[in-house]
């Protein structure tokens, strides 16, 4: 008898409960094998550490001097009466003052590492070169000053002489990087720091920057006392013979004053304008800013007037756009003198960096003004513009807010890409959350900062600041009163010190 094909019921076999058994304890111990994974994760999310290179920098504790890292160990024990300067903070190499009389401006000096044992032994009074920009205070890139036999030479910071001591001095020019001038028989020369490499004999009474770029240029000035343009490839870039050069160039135009008459040169130089202004203040393309009887226009190279010479200042931003002053207050126009941006602002500036203006208020908040020159945040204050990372922090209100250089909203989580911990705030008080949103400190502080970028997170209660760490334990409980301190910051349990100018940090 023929089989039905379309009945299974005497054909389906038994099922082995011995291995589904089996498969279900498989399923069960693999899930939990992810869950335990997800767990691993997420804890390992709320207590890592943040990574970062070891840096230095000065440490003051009981009216003594030392040296600290970033992670507040302690490398040279607060034990020196002067403060031991560290010329680049990602290598342990230290400047020790020794023996100093203030009086007649005498004193020693030793290099240490950070074991604390003397280096570069075989050079005297060796020194870090301090450079400012009026605002900045830093120290010359792996170059170190050094003297013998009353002549001072450099080295680097392996100890290998890159400048022979042959000068009788070495200076900076303020402001511009990778620029020395060195001095010899009474006549001034100019070296890079990179290598040591003389850019300009030392032939001359004086060298200057032609601004504030060393790529510009140097501008030298004679025993004739003339002037002219060396660049830093060691090329003449204006011929040494005019009685003074303005600091301003642009589309290899200079401004020079010849015979009493203020001249637009080019390279070859060609008078390209000498009328129709008592100075030029800035070049962009082949249009100048002039300044004519105290007040600022813009002409051509023809001399054709662009802007009326009717304003209180003029700068260029970008494009044919201008920032402009007029009786007292500031605005943006364009080449054609039309009114883009009203003239209701005390001041703007123009961040090419990041391609916006900020336009202060009379109330002291800020305006941000995008390239369209549309008003996109009003009425804020800038709490940081970090063009490195790309964001502006903002503060409106009483709240912080952070935006790309876009001008888009972002959270701090997608800015604050290395940090561990994320500031977060709940009815007037603050904590902190991990990436994932867990909440890691719970908010019960009256005021916080984000975390740092050695991984320490700022914290006040009852108007005491305290230091969490990376893992947002707390490190320092608020204890310390920095109620005067324009800038809170902590490693470990250091804290800031007042002078901003000062990379130093105390108990």
């Amino acid at each position: 008898m023929s089989r039905n094909r379309g009945r299974r019921y005497d054909d389906t076999p038994k099922l082995n409960m011995k291995k589904v058994f089996a498969t279900i304890i498989t399923i069960i111990v693999f899930i939990m094998i992810i869950v335990s994974l997800k767990n691993l994760l997420t804890n390992s999310e709320n207590t890592k550490e943040v990574s970062t290179l070891t840096t230095y920098m000065s440490a003051y504790e009981n009216n003594k001097w030392g040296i600290i890292d970033n992670k507040g160990n302690v490398i040279i024990k607060c034990d020196y009466n002067e403060m031991i300067l560290v010329p680049d903070k990602n290598k342990g190499i230290f400047i020790v003052f020794e023996d100093v009389n203030y009086n007649n401006e005498t004193f020693k000096t030793k290099v240490i590492n950070e074991n604390g044992e003397e280096i570069f032994t075989e050079y005297n009074m060796v020194q870090p070169i301090e450079n400012t920009d009026g605002s900045n205070i830093w120290y010359e890139n792996n170059v170190l000053k050094y003297e013998k036999d009353n002549k001072y030479g450099l080295i680097n910071f392996e100890g290998k002489v890159i400048l022979e001591p042959n000068y009788d001095n070495i200076n900076v020019i303020p402001g511009i990087e990778k620029s020395l001038i060195v001095e010899k028989d009474g006549k001034k020369g100019l070296v890079t720091t990179a290598l040591g490499e003389v850019i300009i004999p030392t032939e001359y009474k004086e060298i200057t920057s032609l601004t504030k770029s060393y790529e510009d240029g140097y501008i030298v000035k004679n025993d004739a006392n003339k002037f002219g343009v060396i660049s830093p490839d060691k090329t003449t870039l204006v011929e040494v013979k005019y009685d003074e050069i303005k600091n301003v160039t642009g589309n290899g135009y200079y401004v020079v004053l010849e015979n009493g008459v203020l001249e637009v040169i080019d390279k070859k130089g060609t008078v390209i304008l000498n009328k129709g202004f008592n100075n030029i203040e800035e070049i962009n393309a082949d249009k100048f800013i002039i300044n004519k009887d105290g007040k600022y226009g813009l002409i051509s190279k023809t001399g054709e007037n662009v802007i009326e010479n009717k304003y209180d200042s003029l700068k260029y931003s970008f494009s044919n756009y201008y920032i402009a002053e007029l009786n007292g207050k500031y605005g943006i126009i364009d080449e054609n003198s039309n009114e883009i941006i009203g003239f209701n602002y005390e001041n703007i500036i123009y961040i090419k960096e990041a391609d916006f203006f900020e336009a202060e208020k009379s109330n002291f908040t800020t305006d941000i003004i995008d390239r369209n020159l549309k008003v996109v945040l009003s009425d804020i204050i800038v709490s940081e513009l970090n063009i490195d990372n790309g964001y502006l922090r903002v503060r409106e209100n009483d709240d912080y807010k952070y935006y790309n250089l876009k001008l888009e909203e972002k959270t701090n989580k997608e800015v604050l890409t290395t940090n561990t911990l994320f500031l977060v705030k709940e009815n007037g008080k603050y904590g902190y959350e991990n990436k994932n949103g867990s909440r890691i400190v719970e908010c019960i502080y009256d005021d916080a900062k984000e975390q740092n970028e050695f991984g320490y997170c700022a914290v006040n209660k009852d108007g005491k600041w305290g230091v969490l760490g990376s893992n947002g334990a707390e490190i320092l409980t608020p204890s310390v009163n920095l109620e005067d301190y324009l800038y809170i910051d902590f490693i470990n349990n250091w804290h800031k010190n007042k002078d901003l100018q000062l990379n130093v940090y105390t108990k």
